[in-house]
């Protein structure tokens, strides 16, 4: 006989497993944009313990803006799926409830869901690229395909701001009250930068739109934390040992999860702090801390790690060598941070440490390196622009840089080539093939990309003598040499 599909909840082997309340008694009051991994892990899981704890009609509708892969495992399934827990103490599961089902790749149904009354907030995960914004200027990229697609035809939006745009004109002419968005990716002050994305959409279409959206629309930010690898067949495998039933949804995480919010919900919200999420006055902070050190270190170590034959993060911490750079980096991080009130820095690296280490948890270095020019800015070069004005040391950031630059040869020191996958990945290339294989012009003309180094890194000698001289150990040694190298100080 075949393992049944994960499709009714009697179906699961176990009580403990399920949700502690019944899902199909709670209505819709959320939409979320970008229904992944990540928000599978994190918000989902979020919501469906507030759930339990406090019940009310705040389960979620999912969109995938592109792919149907999501809609067809969780559709199928009722929307449960299987939330792992991997730690060194052991592994653990449950179902999860909060997700009625998904919207595919359909812009006018997910414009229906979010001009619903009963929806009073629509969360997103969409990445810094899904949402089509000039942090720089601080509104649309109106360069981005879809915004430009959506700026022209904004009767039928197909992206980000064009869909909220699109939405909230609707709900203001049927005179609903607006729903609260709130944006969950990593992003600085994410919920101010949408909200300037929004406005200067509307603006374009309708400027008295944009003044309500303005006066009327709450833009919350928050700040999201939960390592969560890419799903594996061992991941699947491990739902079906755990409930008895074929999940093709299932989702792996760690045990630790954070979910830091600005509590500003005018429609109202669920009840996130039963699940131990923390309503603040101000994420900047707590953002900035997490982007610094959490965020900072990772991308420096996927870049080393990578290309030096780690593939997954606990490998590289299992490294001796580059587990102390890992850890000088979170010192390092630290240090260019100002206070923060109930917060132990040091304490917070140790733990992120630790966290790293985790032998369950196969979260690979090549996905971490993904999007790496828009990631930088916040991560990496931010933090060097702050130790310098500081007098701090900025080594260990622009050694972190330079393993990005070597990155983007594309090319490990055994001669395997690989994608870079990044938005500006043919820009890359195309800068970097008339180059010699030198490390001062490498470094120079990645520097010089339009838009992505702030001037005074350009300006500051030490930095960029600091970033050809790790580049060059880097291409001399290879990845591993210079490592050991680097280590030894």
């Amino acid at each position: 006989m075949s393992t049944p599909r994960l499709t009714e909840l009697w179906q699961v082997a176990g009580e403990a497993l399920l949700p502690a309340y019944e899902p199909s008694s709670h209505g819709v009051g959320i939409v979320h944009l970008g229904i992944g991994a990540f928000h599978r892990a994190h918000q989902a899981a979020y919501t469906d313990a507030a759930l339990a704890a406090a019940g009310g009609d705040w389960r979620i509708r999912g969109v995938s803006l592109r792919s149907r892969e999501v809609a067809e495992a969780l559709n199928p399934q009722n929307g449960l799926y299987t939330l792992i827990e991997r730690s060194a103490s052991g592994t653990t599961g449950r179902v999860i409830g909060s997700i009625t089902d998904v919207i595919a790749a359909d812009p006018e149904a997910a414009l229906t869901a979010m001009a619903d009354p009963a929806v009073r907030i629509v969360t997103l995960t969409v990445t810094e690229k899904g949402y089509g914004i000039d942090r720089t200027a601080r509104g649309p990229d109106w360069s981005h395909p879809t915004v430009a697609a959506d700026l022209a035809a904004p009767e039928a939006p197909a992206g980000v701001l064009g869909l909220l745009t699109a939405a909230l004109r609707l709900r203001r002419a049927r005179n609903t009250a607006p729903f609260t968005v709130l944006s969950c990716d990593n992003l600085p002050e994410n919920g101010a930068l949408l909200r300037d994305g929004v406005i200067g959409f509307a603006r374009r279409i309708d400027p008295d739109l944009a003044d309500w959206i303005a006066a009327e629309v709450a833009f919350p930010s928050s700040m999201v934390d939960r390592i969560t690898p890419a799903v594996t067949p061992e991941t699947l495998a491990t739902a079906e040992q755990l409930t008895g039933c074929r999940d093709l949804a299932a989702v792996e995480t760690e045990a630790f999860h954070q979910w830091v919010i600005e509590d500003h919900f005018p429609g109202g919200r669920p009840a996130w702090e039963k699940a131990g999420a923390i309503f603040v006055s101000d994420v900047t902070p707590y953002e900035r801390m997490k982007l610094t050190m959490l965020n900072g270190s990772h991308s420096m170590l996927a870049y080393a790690g990578f290309l030096a034959g780690h593939h997954y993060v606990r490998d590289v911490m299992a490294d001796d060598s580059l587990a102390a750079l890992v850890r000088r980096h979170l010192s390092s991080a630290a240090a260019v941070l100002p206070p923060l009130c109930g917060i132990d820095l040091a304490a917070y690296g140790q733990a992120l440490a630790e966290r790293f280490e985790n032998p369950t948890i196969a979260h690979e270095t090549y996905q971490i390196a993904m999007d790496g020019t828009e990631k930088l800015p916040q991560r990496l070069l931010a933090p060097a622009v702050l130790a310098l004005e500081a007098g701090l040391p900025v080594r260990p950031f622009a050694f972190a840089v330079a393993a990005w630059m070597r990155y983007c040869l594309g090319e490990t020191d055994g001669g395997d080539t690989y994608a870079l996958r990044d938005p500006r990945a043919v820009e890359i290339t195309a800068v970097l093939a008339s180059l010699p294989h030198e490390a001062e012009a490498i470094s120079d003309a990645l520097q010089r990309l339009p838009g992505l180094f702030p001037a005074k890194l350009l300006e500051a000698s030490q930095w960029r003598c600091e970033v050809s001289r790790a580049l060059g150990r880097m291409l001399d040694l290879g990845m591993r040499g210079a490592i050991a190298e680097e280590a030894k100080g």
